[in-house]
């Protein structure tokens, strides 16, 4: 930890009721339809953090500032002052920025992705079961359950015997879990359609985004390597990955018999400026859930958009302010969107949850917020939309998310925010805590950007549950328990993800 009273408060919040209620434990049960159980220390209040967040609020409200408190602070003055700055502006920074503002995308991915105090470049660890597990062994899901929890438990003990660590961060993935069935079934379907339209007049060129330890890419290659060497002989593997540490674990993973057809790009994919015009596969799987989103309020009575932006005082608490000034990519977002979607608005977002009369009714009332719950947006995610376009103009899109996630914060296709203290995960009820000791993860909605990917890049897709996907292009019996039940087919693990893929 930074410090001793970082240590201290992380203590107090993890004996919190509302933290008793929901945290569990990573040896105990592992949740399937949840990746990750994430670390590090948090802050609770929504609008603000830290000791301070104990002060009196007496001031009045600003005009820009979201109602949510009775009495919020008035940050209006400072909100004039403060410089503008974004993430990357604070990539050289080598302590958390203060008496600034900036975009909720800047800070989420400050939070996540700043070099010296983000949360992927600190202490990341992504579970590794070792040997893979024998399924068919197994007689059911709750011994499942079990046998991964002892994994976890093992996994854990051993690295604490090197270095213990009550606030490491660690996460498990599909890939990891179903090695090497779940890398197989994909190289299943990239060799498949590699043969049908591309064999033998391009090599097979795979871009990967984000490969953690690399197993995906390792059990990939031995997979073709074993079922088709010719086309193993033209198979090149890019792997992308803005962590310098996960690079070097992917090095070490590719030099186990690839080092020759890898190659492993330190670089975030948004400073990517090569054109590529070779046909490729592209795989982004669980990479859209950490790419950063922009916040909007609606105004209750007009329905006017306003862009969120976050004030971080000289105290170093957090504030939201509003905009109806959008900034060019919050604003393209939103018209991709309406044209992909025809102006159609899933039930559940702001503007449709309550119906309009009772919106205005209840905002009507006296101390009512002013504008409505927050809406996410995945403008990091159109920006790569718009990459692959540009820069990779002949890729095929391979890419597997969550569609929804347990335990998020209010608002529409809100995030999880999530740390982990002494084996425990710790949920919180806002984005805006401590840069770089939690996981900021997303949902993505599947039948929204089905429909902007389409319309940036002009190719067409296929969307399908994660389970589908698996039972047409993985070895089934492989992962079949005793019980007759499959964990990675339909009604399996990662039920509540899906695949799109471009066609």
């Amino acid at each position: 930890m930074e410090s001793a009273a970082i240590n201290s408060l992380f203590r107090r919040l993890a004996t919190h009721r509302f933290c008793q209620r929901s945290i569990h434990h990573a040896s105990a049960s592992v949740h399937p339809q949840q990746r990750r159980q994430s670390s590090r220390y948090p802050h609770a209040p929504p609008q603000s953090r830290g000791p301070s967040a104990r002060r009196p609020r007496t001031s009045v409200e600003s005009n820009w500032q979201q109602r949510t408190d009775a009495f919020p602070e008035d940050k209006a003055d400072e909100f004039q002052r403060y410089p503008l700055v974004t993430a990357t502006d604070l990539r050289t920074r080598k302590e958390r920025p203060r008496r600034v503002k900036m975009l909720m995308r800047d800070f989420i991915e400050d939070s996540l992705y700043n070099p010296t105090y983000g949360y992927f470049s600190k202490n990341v660890t992504i579970f590794n079961a070792g040997e893979p597990f024998d399924f068919n062994s197994i007689p059911d899901e709750p011994a499942f359950q079990r046998v991964l929890g002892q994994r976890y438990t093992e996994f854990e003990d051993r690295l604490d015997a090197i270095e213990y660590n009550e606030t490491r961060q660690l996460w498990h993935t599909p890939t990891e879990l179903f090695q090497p069935y779940y890398a197989e079934a994909i190289a299943r379907y990239m060799v498949s359609n590699y043969k049908l339209s591309l064999y033998p007049y391009h090599d097979l060129l795979i871009y990967e985004l984000g490969a953690g330890n690399g197993t995906l890419m390792l059990n990939i290659l031995d997979y073709i390597r074993r079922t088709d060497p010719q086309v193993y002989a033209r198979t090149k593997f890019r792997i992308i990955e803005i962590s310098p540490m996960l690079a070097s674990l992917q090095q070490k993973a590719a030099d186990r018999g690839h080092a020759h057809c890898v190659e492993i790009i330190n670089l975030s994919i948004f400073d990517w400026k090569t054109y590529t015009p070779d046909p490729c596969f592209f795989l982004a799987l669980e990479v859209f859930d950490n790419f950063p989103h922009d916040i909007l309020r609606y105004n209750s009575f007009t329905a006017q958009p306003l862009q969120g932006q976050v004030l971080i005082d000289s105290a170093g608490d957090f504030f939201e302010f509003y905009t109806p000034h959008l900034d060019p990519l919050a604003s393209r977002y939103l018209q991709i969107r309406s044209f992909a979607t025809q102006n159609r608005l899933p039930p559940t977002h702001p503007l449709h949850s309550p119906a309009p009369w009772l919106r205005k009714l209840r905002h009507s009332l006296p101390m009512a917020p002013n504008l409505t719950q927050p809406e996410y947006i995945p403008t990091r995610l159109l920006h790569f939309f718009t990459l692959l376009s540009r820069h990779f103009p002949a890729h095929r899109l391979i890419t597997s998310d969550f569609s929804s996630l347990p335990n998020a914060t209010p608002g529409h296709n809100a995030p999880v925010v999530q740390t982990r203290y002494q084996r425990r995960t710790i949920p919180v009820s806002t984005p805006l805590v401590q840069q770089g000791y939690f996981d900021i993860l997303f949902p993505t909605d599947f039948g929204v950007m089905e429909g902007v990917y389409r319309a940036v890049t002009g190719r067409l897709t296929r969307v399908e549950g994660h389970g589908e996907f698996m039972e047409r292009w993985s070895d089934l019996e492989g992962g079949r328990l005793g019980s007759g039940e499959n964990v990675w087919g339909g009604g399996g693990w990662f039920g509540n993800a899906k695949v799109m893929v471009t066609v």
